[in-house]
């Protein structure tokens, strides 16, 4: 069986939730290859890397940092945008010979018959994370908003399957005409943190000025993870903690005013610091991924209440670090097996008062912190990429 995984979302600049699904599956599949071999010949493409990411070369030679999976490298000549556009408009396809293509976000390649005879069609799967620019329209651009209609009608007009990590975008999918037999949900990994960077949370947090407890948010700063009632919710809690822990939100910006102030610059300089001090609010700017795990181990509660998720990483990373979780009632990450407790608490994304309150509680009740860090550990450990790479594997055979 050869698969073709298209991971355009890994040469952006802020690949975001998509790309950490992207870079996770690949360690799944890079791990399962060393301790269970399948007949699966996985193979990758991209557009040409980035100057800045290629320090030499290209096609999966070691200038592609796609190459560190240890994965044959298809890259275009084409740049990203010029690619995703040729792929839109069914100007470039895949390449031929292989048995399954498979696109970890919409921007996926149109498939062809193979020029050999007798040479068949690949299946083409296509992961959907979500389809929040319907649910909630005003949290991306006009332009945003077009492309996704058009590539979501693409989808449903050319994939074999569909692959998504939440049951609720499952019936979505399925209500505009995807197959119940198609739609595969699939529940992404967790266990992709490196060791936590201690040194490197040190010099943030000196440099921001925090230097006892916190609260932590994380996540691509942008309209739809609704900062604006978090700060509106913070300042309601922050008169009832024992003493003003301070709100640490850290992320790169995404597009729009996200409710911290400022424009949409990505600029790391203008987001690590204060962001009104005398409210607490504490911006940390985009941090690697070791400074972040040392970020939620030493959190007195973790907050990740968006209006709208697909999945939803950072509040099972949280969970990992043992930090009690605040979420909203739409994250799916945190959503719980049936008949069984929450492993967060689950707030109304809409209620300031109501996020204000669980924050409270999740930073100083003893007990219930306690039973929430027993249970978020337990979440968390059933949220292995190696797993979600199995059922992959396994959907990919169902489809060769």
């Amino acid at each position: 069986m050869r698969v073709l995984l298209a991971v355009e979302q890994l040469r952006r600049p802020l690949p975001g939730g998509i790309g950490r699904y992207a870079r996770g599956l690949l360690g799944g599949l890079s791990d399962l290859e060393t301790k269970e071999p399948s007949s699966a010949e996985i193979e990758l493409l991209a557009s040409r890397p980035r100057r800045v990411d290629a320090v030499a070369g290209s096609g999966g030679r070691p200038g592609d940092p796609l190459a560190v999976w240890g994965f044959p490298v298809h890259s275009s000549a084409l740049p990203g945008p010029a690619l995703t556009r040729a792929w839109d408009r069914g100007i470039v396809a895949a390449p031929p010979s292989f048995d399954v293509v498979h696109s970890v976000s919409l921007a996926a390649p149109p498939v062809r018959r193979g020029r050999a005879p007798g040479g068949g069609r690949p299946s083409l799967v296509i992961s959907v994370h979500d389809l929040a620019w319907r649910a909630h329209p005003e949290s991306t651009t006009a332009r945003g908003r077009r492309w996704h209609e058009a590539a979501l009608r693409r989808t449903l007009r050319r994939a074999d399957a569909f692959l998504t990590p939440a049951e609720g975008v499952a019936a979505q999918l399925r209500s505009l005409g995807a197959g119940a037999d198609t739609v595969v949900v699939v529940p992404f990994g967790a266990d992709h943190l490196p060791p936590p960077d201690e040194p490197g949370a040190d010099h943030l947090l000196e440099r921001l000025g925090v230097g006892g407890p916190y609260l932590l948010s994380a996540g691509t700063l942008e309209p739809r993870k609704n900062l604006r009632r978090l700060v509106d919710a913070y300042a309601g809690a922050r008169r009832s903690l024992p003493e003003p822990w301070p709100l640490v939100v850290v992320g790169p910006r995404g597009w729009g005013n996200a409710g911290l102030g400022g424009g949409s610059s990505t600029s790391a300089a203008q987001h690590t610091a204060p962001v009104g001090a005398d409210r607490g609010i504490v911006a940390g700017g985009p941090v690697s991924d070791g400074v972040l795990a040392a970020l939620y181990r030493r959190a007195r509660a973790f907050v990740y209440v968006p209006l709208t998720e697909g999945f939803g990483f950072p509040p099972l990373e949280a969970m990992g670090a043992g930090v009690p979780v605040v979420a909203s009632i739409g994250v799916p990450s945190v959503a719980p097996p049936p008949g069984e407790e929450p492993a967060a608490l689950r707030v109304d994304p809409h209620s300031v008062e109501a996020i204000a309150e669980a924050l409270v509680a999740a930073a100083t009740d003893e007990p219930l912190r306690s039973d929430l860090v027993a249970r978020g550990t337990a979440h968390y450990q059933s949220h292995t990429w190696r797993r979600c790479a199995r059922q992959h594997l396994a959907l990919w055979e169902r489809l060769s």
